[in-house]
């Protein structure tokens, strides 16, 4: 077997990098632009519902999410899908880059 491929079909070889993700971490969108911190971190397949609306709250069930304590002029409460996190570096207190731009995220509601 290739050290790449999984041992169960259709499982990921390596963790999702949602699963490195932590409250407290600084968010930045795929420009580089800081967005927030993480406030909370749902594994995908959670059974906790974000405050967000009916389709869209399910899909961040099934991916997985961050709720994100968003700065600035567009202060308040953002979610974001696991499938939005490009890259998470663990320095102290680390960060996570998104792979949209700060208007893609999901408002809270």
């Amino acid at each position: 077997m290739h050290p790449h491929q999984p041992a169960v079909p259709g499982m990921p070889t390596e963790p999702l990098p949602i699963a490195q993700v932590n409250p407290g971490m600084s968010v930045v969108d795929a420009a580089g632009e800081a967005v927030g911190t993480v406030s909370a971190v749902q594994q995908p397949g959670t059974d906790v519902r974000p405050d967000a609306p009916a389709g869209e709250a399910e899909r961040l069930m099934a991916t997985g999410y961050l709720r994100v304590d968003v700065a600035g002029l567009m202060a308040g409460d953002a979610y974001l899908g696991g499938d939005q996190v490009a890259h998470v570096s663990e320095a102290d207190p680390g960060m996570v880059t998104l792979t949209v731009l700060r208007g893609a995220l999901a408002r809270a509601t």
